[in-house]
């Protein structure tokens, strides 16, 4: 290929749009009534909707490098229904509670695009829905127990579709049958997060970036460039969690990779279809997950080298070569069409994983500490929800509200156990995607009708299922 690849440079979404101009960091000892602790989607949704809810608020947002450096600004621009834990959700709190969940993870998707109207954020909403497909016959068996389940989970406006129907939305090489949901659309991560981080300071919230939080204590949020003291200290760092103090083990920062294909002309789009822009994965262990931007590339990611040895970050978004690799391959798999096209982006970013993959959102009344996330590559939606939820544990702790519906979901105030030390973390995420991957290999090679037994085992051994 004659065009370069760009590695890193944090995210094709900011080599589009450019990254921000700098916000001044903190320059000494603060007080606020909430100090919000991360600059992404769940900090922001939350100063945002706490400011509208109560204005009198004393804000503070601190973040370590600028809003939106993080999975906010790297992700896949999938906003949709999907929240990790709800199956575990059922199990401890009953059928109902879990439906309760999920009917709130689709209206979610209905509100993050109302008041991005509403702060006229343009982040290329496109409302196209999600298509999963499957391509090899234990794909097409897990895929259709997924729409049983969902349809069991009172999503009731889902189709599940044959060859024929699926290829009228997407011709994805191979494919035996899709199911379609209405609750997703296509967004540009960092125009919403932009936007978002925009709309926060116009609401009056002091919004600090270049501002590393090295240990949160009660009452407290601690920098090097001094201590902001508040009653209430929220943690919303998802992947970046371990880098705080005492908090190494909480939740896994896994990694996830993605390219940018350069502009494709009509005449491929004619052969591929994606007339309604949906978002598009698939139903493999190591998923893929894709859309069509609004410039009409193709960007697509997976998991490529999934956890870095002592759970540390990657330097401003670069991955491996042979990730890079491994994507193209899946796109050309996926579209035979495009084993030409230059692929001109690739980056990573890092998203949450607890120990149990359950998301949850804990306010602890003792302490005036909170926090939210966990999400498990499901954020860009997620993370809305729990802003809001994280706003009405706060209104009800401080006497300003009452209990909620959203308090009363099941994944508030959810515990789960930390991971184990290294190196076992970094033996235990390597061996479980290497199992995934080869579970999929076989899968594609025999054309067997079940799931293979070893993503069967390891989603027993990981905690997943």
């Amino acid at each position: 290929m004659s065009t370069r690849t760009i590695n890193g440079g944090i995210s094709f979404w900011y080599a589009q749009d450019g990254v921000p101009a700098p916000r001044e960091p903190l320059t000494g000892d603060a007080t606020a009534d909430v100090v919000v602790v991360g600059g992404g989607y769940t900090g922001l949704w939350t100063a945002y909707y706490l400011k509208k809810a109560v204005p009198f608020l004393n804000i503070t947002v601190l973040e370590a490098r600028f809003c939106g450096y993080g999975a906010s600004g790297r992700n896949g621009g999938w906003l949709y229904n999907g929240i990790a834990g709800r199956d575990r959700y059922a199990k401890l709190h009953g059928h109902e509670a879990a439906v309760r969940l999920q009917r709130a993870m689709n209206d979610t998707v209905d509100e993050v695009v109302r008041a991005a109207a509403e702060e006229s954020i343009d982040a290329d909403v496109h409302r196209g829905g999600v298509l999963e497909v499957a391509y090899t016959p234990a794909q097409l068996a897990r895929l259709k127990a997924f729409h049983e389940a969902e349809l069991a989970f009172g999503e009731k406006d889902r189709l599940l579709l044959g060859a024929r129907e699926s290829a009228a939305r997407v011709r994805v090489a191979g494919a035996v049958g899709a199911a379609w949901t209405p609750h997703g659309a296509r967004v540009h991560p960092v125009k919403l997060v932009k936007g978002l981080a925009a709309a926060v300071e116009a609401l009056g919230v002091t919004v600090y970036e270049s501002t590393p939080v090295t240990e949160i204590r009660q009452g407290h949020a601690v920098t090097p460039y001094g201590t902001v003291r508040a009653p209430y200290v929220l943690r919303c760092t998802e992947g970046f969690t371990a880098s705080l103090k005492g908090h190494r083990r909480d939740w896994l920062p896994m990694n996830s990779s993605m390219i940018a294909t350069e502009p494709l002309p009509p005449e491929l789009w004619e052969t591929i279809g994606w007339a309604g822009r949906e978002t598009l994965g698939d139903m493999a262990h190591a998923y893929m997950y894709a859309q069509r931007t609004a410039d009409d590339r193709i960007a697509l990611g997976g998991r490529g080298v999934p956890y870095r040895f002592g759970s540390r970050t990657d330097n401003d978004g670069r991955t491996q070569p042979a990730t890079v690799e491994a994507l193209r391959e899946i796109l050309v798999q996926l579209f035979p069409q495009l084993a030409g096209v230059a692929v001109t982006h690739a980056w990573s970013g890092v998203l949450g994983v607890p120990r149990d993959w359950c998301a949850t959102v804990t306010l602890d009344r003792t302490t005036g500490l909170g926090w939210a996330g966990g999400y498990v590559g499901s954020g860009v939606a997620t993370a809305n929800l729990a802003a809001r939820t994280l706003r009405d544990l706060v209104q009800q702790d401080s006497g300003q509200g009452g209990p909620t519906d959203l308090t009363a979901l099941p994944w508030v105030n959810h515990k789960v156990r930390r991971w184990e030390p290294e190196p076992l973390r970094w033996l235990g995420v390597r061996g479980l995607y290497a199992a995934y991957r080869e579970a999929d290999r076989r899968e594609q090679s025999t054309n067997a009708a079940r799931t293979n037994r070893i993503a069967k085992l390891s989603d027993t051994l990981s905690g997943r299922h």
